[in-house]
Protein backbone atom coordinates (compact mmCIF):
# COMPACT_ATOMS: atom_id res chain seq x y z
CA UNK A 1 0.00 0.00 0.00
CA UNK A 2 1.11 3.25 -0.85
CA UNK A 3 1.90 6.36 1.39
CA UNK A 4 -1.22 8.87 1.62
CA UNK A 5 0.01 12.23 0.09
CA UNK A 6 0.21 15.10 2.40
CA UNK A 7 -1.92 17.97 2.24
CA UNK A 8 -0.52 20.00 -2.22
CA UNK A 9 1.13 23.26 -1.59
CA UNK A 10 2.25 25.14 -4.36
CA UNK A 11 5.98 24.76 -5.02
CA UNK A 12 8.41 28.04 -5.44
CA UNK A 13 10.70 25.85 -6.43
CA UNK A 14 8.73 24.93 -9.62
CA UNK A 15 7.64 28.41 -10.65
CA UNK A 16 11.35 30.17 -9.99
CA UNK A 17 12.56 26.75 -12.43
CA UNK A 18 10.42 27.28 -14.81
CA UNK A 19 11.53 30.37 -14.72
CA UNK A 20 15.14 29.73 -14.54
CA UNK A 21 14.12 27.45 -17.91
CA UNK A 22 12.61 30.23 -19.87
CA UNK A 23 15.26 32.49 -19.05
CA UNK A 24 17.33 30.81 -21.78
CA UNK A 25 14.59 31.08 -24.70
CA UNK A 26 14.02 34.82 -24.02
CA UNK A 27 17.37 35.85 -23.99
CA UNK A 28 19.71 34.35 -21.92
CA UNK A 29 20.98 32.37 -24.23
CA UNK A 30 22.16 35.58 -26.84
CA UNK A 31 23.56 37.07 -23.36
CA UNK A 32 26.17 34.27 -22.92
CA UNK A 33 27.15 34.09 -26.35
CA UNK A 34 27.21 37.45 -26.94
CA UNK A 35 29.76 37.42 -23.43
CA UNK A 36 31.85 34.41 -25.16
CA UNK A 37 32.28 36.82 -28.16
CA UNK A 38 34.51 38.83 -26.20
CA UNK A 39 37.55 36.50 -25.65
CA UNK A 40 37.69 35.51 -28.76
CA UNK A 41 41.01 33.35 -27.87
CA UNK A 42 39.35 31.27 -25.02
CA UNK A 43 38.48 27.42 -25.00
CA UNK A 44 36.75 27.80 -22.35
CA UNK A 45 34.74 30.77 -23.92
CA UNK A 46 34.23 29.14 -27.02
CA UNK A 47 33.18 26.10 -25.31
CA UNK A 48 30.83 27.45 -23.58
CA UNK A 49 29.26 29.59 -26.08
CA UNK A 50 28.80 26.24 -28.08
CA UNK A 51 26.53 25.22 -25.29
CA UNK A 52 23.94 27.79 -26.04
CA UNK A 53 22.94 26.24 -29.69
CA UNK A 54 21.49 22.96 -29.88
CA UNK A 55 23.93 19.78 -31.53
CA UNK A 56 23.59 19.10 -35.51
CA UNK A 57 22.44 15.64 -34.67
CA UNK A 58 24.04 13.01 -32.08
CA UNK A 59 25.06 14.57 -28.82
CA UNK A 60 23.99 16.50 -26.01
CA UNK A 61 24.77 20.58 -25.18
CA UNK A 62 22.59 22.61 -22.89
CA UNK A 63 20.33 24.07 -25.11
CA UNK A 64 19.27 20.55 -25.72
CA UNK A 65 17.65 20.46 -22.14
CA UNK A 66 15.68 23.71 -22.21
CA UNK A 67 12.64 21.95 -23.78
CA UNK A 68 12.82 18.76 -21.73
CA UNK A 69 12.72 20.34 -18.69
CA UNK A 70 9.65 22.67 -19.32
CA UNK A 71 8.21 18.97 -20.28
CA UNK A 72 9.46 17.57 -16.93
CA UNK A 73 8.32 20.41 -14.81
CA UNK A 74 4.87 20.49 -16.43
CA UNK A 75 4.97 16.59 -15.39
CA UNK A 76 5.57 17.66 -11.67
CA UNK A 77 2.75 20.36 -11.39
CA UNK A 78 0.20 18.10 -12.05
CA UNK A 79 -0.07 15.44 -9.22
CA UNK A 80 -0.66 18.75 -7.10
CA UNK A 81 -3.21 19.49 -9.47
CA UNK A 82 -4.54 16.54 -9.77
CA UNK A 83 -5.27 16.38 -5.33
CA UNK A 84 -6.33 20.06 -5.97
CA UNK A 85 -9.12 19.06 -8.36
CA UNK A 86 -10.09 15.89 -6.61
CA UNK A 87 -10.94 18.01 -3.14
CA UNK A 88 -13.16 19.86 -4.29
CA UNK A 89 -15.13 16.76 -5.88
CA UNK A 90 -14.42 16.95 -9.70
CA UNK A 91 -15.04 13.28 -10.50
CA UNK A 92 -11.85 10.92 -12.58
CA UNK A 93 -14.78 12.29 -15.86
CA UNK A 94 -14.03 15.61 -15.50
CA UNK A 95 -10.55 15.61 -14.34
CA UNK A 96 -10.64 13.70 -18.08
CA UNK A 97 -12.22 16.05 -20.29
CA UNK A 98 -9.57 19.25 -18.49
CA UNK A 99 -6.53 16.77 -19.26
CA UNK A 100 -7.90 16.68 -23.04
CA UNK A 101 -8.89 20.49 -23.48
CA UNK A 102 -5.74 21.37 -22.15
CA UNK A 103 -3.49 19.38 -24.35
CA UNK A 104 -5.62 20.07 -27.62
CA UNK A 105 -5.33 23.59 -26.80
CA UNK A 106 -1.92 23.44 -26.22
CA UNK A 107 -1.58 21.57 -29.55
CA UNK A 108 -3.31 24.67 -30.88
CA UNK A 109 -1.41 27.14 -29.67
CA UNK A 110 1.45 25.72 -31.60
CA UNK A 111 -0.21 26.06 -34.69
CA UNK A 112 -0.55 29.73 -34.09
CA UNK A 113 2.89 30.02 -33.01
CA UNK A 114 4.01 28.54 -36.15
CA UNK A 115 2.29 31.16 -38.40
CA UNK A 116 -1.46 29.97 -38.97
CA UNK A 117 -2.79 33.42 -39.42
CA UNK A 118 -0.99 33.35 -42.65
CA UNK A 119 -3.33 30.85 -43.98
CA UNK A 120 -0.49 29.36 -45.77
CA UNK A 121 -1.95 25.76 -44.64
CA UNK A 122 0.11 24.21 -47.60
CA UNK A 123 3.15 25.38 -46.12
CA UNK A 124 2.15 25.60 -42.77
CA UNK A 125 4.27 23.75 -39.90
CA UNK A 126 1.83 21.83 -37.58
CA UNK A 127 4.54 20.28 -35.27
CA UNK A 128 5.33 22.60 -32.96
CA UNK A 129 7.53 22.73 -28.86
CA UNK A 130 3.98 23.45 -27.41
CA UNK A 131 1.70 20.85 -29.49
CA UNK A 132 4.95 18.07 -28.32
CA UNK A 133 4.02 19.44 -24.57
CA UNK A 134 0.43 18.95 -24.94
CA UNK A 135 0.55 15.77 -26.43
CA UNK A 136 3.19 14.05 -24.35
CA UNK A 137 1.95 15.90 -20.97
CA UNK A 138 -1.94 14.94 -22.08
CA UNK A 139 -1.12 11.31 -22.76
CA UNK A 140 0.42 10.69 -19.56
CA UNK A 141 -1.58 12.32 -17.24
CA UNK A 142 -4.47 10.70 -18.28
CA UNK A 143 -2.16 7.67 -17.48
CA UNK A 144 -1.46 8.67 -14.21
CA UNK A 145 -5.10 9.22 -13.24
CA UNK A 146 -5.95 6.09 -14.25
CA UNK A 147 -3.18 4.05 -13.32
CA UNK A 148 -1.16 3.52 -10.20
CA UNK A 149 2.30 4.37 -9.84
CA UNK A 150 3.88 0.92 -10.53
CA UNK A 151 1.83 0.48 -13.11
CA UNK A 152 2.54 4.17 -15.00
CA UNK A 153 6.40 2.87 -14.36
CA UNK A 154 6.32 0.02 -16.37
CA UNK A 155 4.56 1.48 -18.69
CA UNK A 156 7.22 4.16 -19.16
CA UNK A 157 9.76 1.34 -19.31
CA UNK A 158 7.80 -0.29 -22.05
CA UNK A 159 7.66 3.21 -24.38
CA UNK A 160 11.62 3.44 -24.05
CA UNK A 161 12.16 0.30 -24.53
CA UNK A 162 9.28 -0.19 -27.68
CA UNK A 163 10.49 3.39 -29.53
CA UNK A 164 14.40 1.71 -29.73
CA UNK A 165 12.77 -1.36 -30.53
CA UNK A 166 10.69 -0.06 -33.29
CA UNK A 167 13.96 2.81 -34.84
CA UNK A 168 16.49 0.00 -34.73
CA UNK A 169 14.24 -2.90 -36.29
CA UNK A 170 11.77 -1.91 -38.41
CA UNK A 171 14.10 0.28 -40.69
CA UNK A 172 15.72 -1.80 -43.68
CA UNK A 173 18.97 0.50 -43.07
CA UNK A 174 22.34 -0.17 -42.27
CA UNK A 175 22.42 2.85 -40.20
CA UNK A 176 18.14 3.85 -38.77
CA UNK A 177 19.67 6.26 -36.34
CA UNK A 178 20.44 8.70 -39.49
CA UNK A 179 19.45 11.92 -40.16
CA UNK A 180 18.67 10.73 -43.88
CA UNK A 181 16.56 7.35 -42.74
CA UNK A 182 15.15 6.61 -39.67
CA UNK A 183 11.46 5.46 -38.66
CA UNK A 184 10.81 8.57 -37.32
CA UNK A 185 10.98 10.62 -40.43
CA UNK A 186 8.79 7.92 -42.38
CA UNK A 187 5.96 8.71 -39.98
CA UNK A 188 6.13 11.96 -40.36
CA UNK A 189 6.13 11.86 -44.32
CA UNK A 190 2.93 9.63 -43.98
CA UNK A 191 0.94 11.17 -41.64
CA UNK A 192 1.73 14.75 -40.44
CA UNK A 193 -0.05 16.92 -43.31
CA UNK A 194 2.00 20.49 -44.02
CA UNK A 195 5.31 21.53 -43.63
CA UNK A 196 8.36 18.84 -41.48
CA UNK A 197 10.64 21.93 -40.58
CA UNK A 198 13.43 19.80 -41.57
CA UNK A 199 12.16 18.60 -44.60
CA UNK A 200 12.29 14.53 -44.31
CA UNK A 201 11.29 14.64 -40.97
CA UNK A 202 9.99 16.84 -37.93
CA UNK A 203 11.80 16.66 -34.27
CA UNK A 204 8.48 17.30 -33.02
CA UNK A 205 6.90 14.80 -34.88
CA UNK A 206 4.30 12.25 -33.98
CA UNK A 207 6.51 8.98 -33.65
CA UNK A 208 8.69 10.88 -31.18
CA UNK A 209 6.32 11.77 -28.75
CA UNK A 210 6.42 8.30 -27.49
CA UNK A 211 9.62 8.59 -25.37
CA UNK A 212 8.40 12.20 -24.32
CA UNK A 213 5.37 10.95 -23.01
CA UNK A 214 7.70 8.73 -20.76
CA UNK A 215 9.80 11.85 -19.62
CA UNK A 216 6.33 14.08 -18.96
CA UNK A 217 5.83 10.72 -16.62
CA UNK A 218 8.96 10.78 -15.08
CA UNK A 219 8.51 14.47 -13.73
CA UNK A 220 4.90 13.02 -12.48
CA UNK A 221 6.65 10.45 -10.50
CA UNK A 222 8.60 13.19 -8.69
CA UNK A 223 5.77 15.17 -7.79
CA UNK A 224 4.48 12.29 -6.69
CA UNK A 225 7.60 11.57 -4.70
CA UNK A 226 7.59 14.95 -3.29
CA UNK A 227 4.04 15.10 -1.67
CA UNK A 228 4.90 12.18 0.67
CA UNK A 229 4.40 12.13 3.89
CA UNK A 230 7.28 14.67 5.12
CA UNK A 231 6.67 12.39 8.46
CA UNK A 232 8.09 9.07 7.16
CA UNK A 233 10.13 11.07 4.04
CA UNK A 234 11.97 13.68 5.52
CA UNK A 235 12.98 16.41 2.62
CA UNK A 236 16.37 15.41 3.03
CA UNK A 237 16.16 11.64 2.24
CA UNK A 238 13.81 13.51 -0.45
CA UNK A 239 16.10 14.88 -2.04
CA UNK A 240 18.67 12.58 -1.62
CA UNK A 241 16.72 9.95 -3.10
CA UNK A 242 16.30 11.90 -6.07
CA UNK A 243 19.57 12.72 -6.63
CA UNK A 244 20.46 8.93 -6.79
CA UNK A 245 18.20 8.78 -9.03
CA UNK A 246 19.07 11.39 -11.24
CA UNK A 247 22.61 9.88 -11.17
CA UNK A 248 21.28 6.16 -12.26
CA UNK A 249 18.61 7.70 -15.19
CA UNK A 250 22.32 9.75 -16.35
CA UNK A 251 24.44 6.11 -16.04
CA UNK A 252 22.02 4.51 -17.85
CA UNK A 253 20.83 6.80 -20.65
CA UNK A 254 24.90 7.10 -21.60
CA UNK A 255 25.24 3.73 -21.48
CA UNK A 256 22.39 3.04 -23.33
CA UNK A 257 23.28 5.60 -25.88
CA UNK A 258 26.53 2.94 -26.45
CA UNK A 259 23.37 1.33 -29.04
CA UNK A 260 20.68 4.29 -29.00
CA UNK A 261 22.56 7.88 -29.63
CA UNK A 262 21.89 10.57 -27.39
CA UNK A 263 19.57 12.57 -30.07
CA UNK A 264 17.40 15.46 -29.56
CA UNK A 265 15.67 15.67 -33.02
CA UNK A 266 14.77 11.76 -32.56
CA UNK A 267 14.16 12.41 -28.53
CA UNK A 268 15.66 8.94 -28.46
CA UNK A 269 15.13 6.86 -25.26
CA UNK A 270 19.01 7.51 -23.69
CA UNK A 271 18.30 11.42 -24.26
CA UNK A 272 14.99 11.05 -22.62
CA UNK A 273 17.20 9.10 -19.48
CA UNK A 274 19.71 11.73 -19.32
CA UNK A 275 17.95 14.95 -19.94
CA UNK A 276 15.22 13.67 -16.92
CA UNK A 277 18.60 13.25 -14.74
CA UNK A 278 19.87 16.55 -15.39
CA UNK A 279 16.27 18.12 -14.16
CA UNK A 280 16.00 15.90 -11.59
CA UNK A 281 19.19 17.36 -10.30
CA UNK A 282 18.07 20.89 -11.30
CA UNK A 283 14.61 20.65 -9.77
CA UNK A 284 15.92 19.12 -6.26
CA UNK A 285 18.86 21.86 -6.41
CA UNK A 286 15.70 24.94 -6.54
CA UNK A 287 13.90 22.57 -4.22
CA UNK A 288 16.09 22.43 -1.55
CA UNK A 289 17.18 25.94 -2.05
CA UNK A 290 13.39 27.78 -1.99
CA UNK A 291 11.02 24.68 -0.62
CA UNK A 292 13.33 23.22 2.54
CA UNK A 293 15.45 26.24 3.30
CA UNK A 294 13.31 28.61 2.60
CA UNK A 295 15.89 31.32 0.80
CA UNK A 296 13.18 32.70 -1.36
CA UNK A 297 14.39 36.53 -1.50
CA UNK A 298 15.17 36.56 -5.30
CA UNK A 299 12.37 33.73 -6.54
CA UNK A 300 10.52 36.50 -7.79
CA UNK A 301 13.20 37.43 -10.45
CA UNK A 302 12.15 33.68 -12.09
CA UNK A 303 8.83 33.27 -10.44
CA UNK A 304 7.69 36.54 -12.93
CA UNK A 305 8.99 34.40 -15.95
CA UNK A 306 7.92 30.97 -14.40
CA UNK A 307 3.86 31.99 -13.71
CA UNK A 308 3.72 33.86 -17.42
CA UNK A 309 5.79 31.08 -19.58
CA UNK A 310 3.53 30.12 -22.10
CA UNK A 311 2.70 34.10 -22.76
CA UNK A 312 6.51 35.06 -23.09
CA UNK A 313 7.14 32.17 -25.59
CA UNK A 314 3.77 33.14 -27.96
CA UNK A 315 5.05 36.89 -27.45
CA UNK A 316 8.41 36.62 -28.60
CA UNK A 317 6.52 36.05 -32.07
CA UNK A 318 3.79 38.99 -32.15
CA UNK A 319 5.59 41.60 -29.97
CA UNK A 320 9.08 43.72 -31.45
CA UNK A 321 11.10 43.46 -28.16
CA UNK A 322 14.12 43.71 -30.05
CA UNK A 323 12.17 47.36 -31.34
CA UNK A 324 11.65 48.48 -27.94
CA UNK A 325 15.26 47.36 -27.04
CA UNK A 326 16.73 49.65 -30.35
CA UNK A 327 14.64 52.47 -29.15
CA UNK A 328 16.13 52.78 -26.18
CA UNK A 329 19.53 51.46 -26.66
CA UNK A 330 19.92 51.44 -30.38
CA UNK A 331 22.25 54.49 -29.73
CA UNK A 332 24.44 53.91 -27.24
CA UNK A 333 25.35 50.43 -29.03
CA UNK A 334 26.25 52.66 -32.35
CA UNK A 335 29.27 54.09 -30.33
CA UNK A 336 30.14 50.73 -29.10
CA UNK A 337 32.69 48.21 -30.10
CA UNK A 338 30.52 45.41 -32.44
CA UNK A 339 30.92 42.85 -29.57
CA UNK A 340 29.92 45.13 -26.82
CA UNK A 341 27.38 46.41 -28.90
CA UNK A 342 25.54 42.71 -29.39
CA UNK A 343 25.92 42.51 -25.47
CA UNK A 344 24.56 45.42 -24.88
CA UNK A 345 21.92 44.40 -27.20
CA UNK A 346 20.93 40.76 -25.76
CA UNK A 347 20.63 42.35 -22.73
CA UNK A 348 18.76 45.17 -23.54
CA UNK A 349 15.91 42.45 -25.18
CA UNK A 350 16.29 40.39 -21.96
CA UNK A 351 15.35 43.25 -19.91
CA UNK A 352 12.55 44.67 -21.82
CA UNK A 353 10.97 40.62 -21.94
CA UNK A 354 11.43 40.69 -18.58
CA UNK A 355 9.74 44.14 -17.88
CA UNK A 356 7.09 43.12 -19.58
CA UNK A 357 6.16 39.92 -17.55
CA UNK A 358 6.48 42.14 -14.53
CA UNK A 359 4.17 44.57 -15.58
CA UNK A 360 1.30 41.91 -16.29
CA UNK A 361 2.45 39.89 -12.75
CA UNK A 362 1.91 42.80 -11.12
CA UNK A 363 -1.65 43.23 -12.93
CA UNK A 364 -1.92 39.86 -11.94
CA UNK A 365 -2.56 38.65 -15.85
CA UNK A 366 -1.60 35.16 -16.23
CA UNK A 367 -2.23 33.40 -19.51
CA UNK A 368 -3.02 29.63 -18.17
CA UNK A 369 -3.89 26.77 -20.00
Amino acid sequence: MEPTPQKSKRLTSLDALRGFDMFFIMGLAGIIVAFTELFPNSTVMQWLGSQMHHVEWHGLTHHDTIFPLFLFIAGISFPFSLDAQRRVGRSDSEIYKKIIKRGITLVLLGIVYNGFFRLDFENLRYASVLGRIGLAWMFSALLFVRFGTKTNALIALFLLVGYWLALWLIPNSSDPYSFEDNLVGTVDRLLLPGKLIYGSFDPEGLLSTIPAIAMAMFGMFTGQWIQLPSEKYTDTKKINYMLVAAVLLILIGYIWSLQFPINKKLWTSSFVCVVSGISLILFSLFYYIMDVKGYNKYALFFSVVGLNSISIYLAQEIVGFSKISNYFLGGIVTHLPEAYGNLLSSIGYFTVCWLFLYFLYKKKIFLKV
